[in-house]
Formats: structure tokens, C-alpha cells, sequence
């Protein structure tokens, strides 16, 4: 049986306003739009994407799963993604770490590295 995947879904309070935030860190684009869910992607035929669905409450407590960000220039990119609207937060990572915590508006964390080489470089 083969698999692949779809998308990552994201609760969210505010589906439009939490679009258009990844949106903007990823230079993606909303590829389907409906009250109940929006799905934002690479292109419309681009897997996966990431699907933000409605929930009443806010989020209260670390994500056990979470996006890792890998930029050309880590330090441009942290302070392009704080003037997008994402904060700094704590997540007991300490200080000596390659890598920056950060949330989006929402609270949910995700981390910027250090540039990596991909496999086709």
C-alpha cells in the first residue's frame, strides 16, 4: 500500500489571519478557502500543504509536533519573521543551541536553523 503526505493540520482561532502569517513566512498562497477550513500550499497541485481548521479555544500548552524553518541566513530571517508578527519564546532550549524558538501569533512554536545544504546540493 502506498502513502504520502497530504497536509499538515493546524487548529487555529483565527483561520484568516493565521493563513495570511504562513503565508508570508513561506511565500505560499491559499490554495482552498471555506468557513470551516483554509489551505495554504506551494502551489494548488503541491504537496503537502498546511490546513488550518477552527477551534474555540487558544492554545495553552507546547506543541508536540512543530515546523523547522531552515533559511539562507538565519539572523535576517528571525528578525524578518518578528516583524511578520511571530515572538521569541522559551521552551526550555537553553542558551547554547544552533537554533531560535519562535511562535507564530497564535502560540504555536516552531524553530529557525542554521542554512543546511539539501541533498542536491
Amino acid at each position: 500500500m502506498a502513502v504520502r503526505w497530504y497536509q499538515l493540520a493546524v487548529n487555529a482561532h483565527d483561520l484568516p489571519s493565521l493563513a495570511r502569517f504562513w503565508c508570508q513566512v513561506l511565500d505560499w498562497r491559499v490554495v482552498f478557502e471555506a468557513e470551516e477550513e483554509i489551505i495554504i500550499a506551494s502551489a494548488p497541485d503541491a504537496l503537502p500543504g498546511i490546513c488550518f481548521v477552527p477551534v474555540v479555544e487558544r492554545k495553552t500548552t507546547q506543541n508536540r509536533l512543530h515546523i523547522d524553518l531552515t533559511p539562507d541566513e538565519q539572523a535576517a530571517e528571525v528578525e524578518r519573521l518578528l516583524a511578520l508578527g511571530a515572538r521569541r519564546v522559551d521552551v526550555g532550549q537553553g542558551e547554547d543551541v544552533t537554533w531560535v524558538v519562535l511562535a507564530d501569533p497564535e502560540g504555536n512554536e516552531f524553530c529557525v536553523l542554521r542554512p543546511k545544504k539539501t541533498l542536491l546540493d
